[in-house]
């Protein structure tokens, strides 16, 4: 049966600098793989040249003419235009939920703040709640049922402080970018217990909050962008004993799940290189990419790398259910 440690994160040695560097090295090698297609499709959500062909000869046509001329500034553009108006959809909810007042008078009502403001007002703790098709996420909401009121609270307060210090105090536009070490980024104290709720509020749900809220500073550690790692590592393992340290893997090396106790410094971390390397491509095709938006342009990517193995994804999480290995 698979079984998996609460605490288990990754490896000591995928801290070191030599690994770091090693998996930066095989990001870089595919990235402009991916970046291509995700600048030909816009993310996805444009027609192809080569998607015609393939229609085309589904369809028993022949010869279909096609223009392989792709202007690259005008798609990415779009793409950017897109995915900023997407992610501005629901923000103002998280906004809300992190203004500094209304923390302060949940203190007189922490069951208010948990009940109807988390359950109900919080996009993604209300769709993970309400999303009855999803079996697996049975557990979750009996987490969030029997959780503290008191500590929920504590630790949204907790994350919102970080998060306004970081933005205002610590954060620099001009040396953000020039950041090389994971370490100097200084998001190591968010992997600890005064910003989790066990089972309730992990590395997914607060890192998508801190997203939502300051995109420039805060990348989104979500299921797809943890599989997207996977792909643009070539499912390399560099040596780690437990396999890949993106995927939680049962003891028969049956694939079951994302890594979702990933360490959030060390993904930022590969999420602020990622944005190095759109930001060339972005200069080189004279594209400006708002740096308040920073991280929103690499979830956009990371996204789109894990859509392109959707099949495969859905198959590899399949085994939860037929091959009977849970979360125990």
């Amino acid at each position: 049966m698979y079984t998996h440690q609460k605490e288990r994160n990754i490896e000591a040695k995928c801290y070191e600098f030599e690994h770091v560097e090693q998996v930066l090295e095989a990001i870089r090698n595919n990235f402009s793989k991916y970046y291509d297609e995700f600048i030909k499709s816009e993310a996805g959500n444009a027609v192809t040249a080569d998607d015609v062909k393939k229609i085309a000869g589904n369809l028993g046509v022949k010869n279909v003419k096609t223009s392989n001329k792709v202007n690259h500034k005008e798609k990415f553009i779009n793409i950017i235009k897109e995915c900023i108006s997407n992610f501005e959809r629901d923000r103002e909810k998280y906004v809300a939920i992190f203004d500094e007042e209304s923390l302060e008078e949940y203190e007189d009502d922490p069951q208010y703040f948990k009940s109807t403001v988390l359950k109900n007002e919080c996009p993604i703790i209300h769709s993970t709640i309400h999303n009855k098709r999803a079996k697996e996420l049975d557990k979750y909401r009996y987490e969030f049922n029997v959780s503290d009121p008191n500590e929920l609270l504590r630790v949204v307060s907790n994350l919102h402080n970080f998060a306004e210090e970081y933005y205002h105090k610590i954060y620099d536009q001009e040396s953000y970018d020039q950041i090389n070490n994971y370490e100097d980024l200084g998001y190591g104290i968010l992997d600890t217990d005064d910003y989790t709720v066990y089972g309730v509020i992990g590395g997914g749900i607060k890192t998508h909050m801190l997203y939502k809220v300051y995109p420039a500073v805060f990348p989104n550690r979500s299921r797809d962008a943890i599989w997207a790692l996977w792909y643009l590592t070539d499912k390399n393992t560099f040596g780690c004993k437990q396999d890949s340290e993106f995927l939680m893997i049962d003891i028969n090396k049956f694939i079951t799940q994302q890594n979702y106790f990933y360490p959030y410094e060390l993904f930022a971390y590969y999420a602020h290189q990622i944005f190095q390397m759109l930001k060339e491509k972005a200069d080189l095709n004279d594209v400006y990419l708002d740096p308040e938006y920073r991280y929103v342009f690499v979830d956009s990517f990371l996204g789109y790398v894990a859509q392109k193995h959707d099949e495969e994804i859905s198959f590899l999480k399949q085994q939860i259910r037929d091959g009977g290995f849970g979360y125990a």
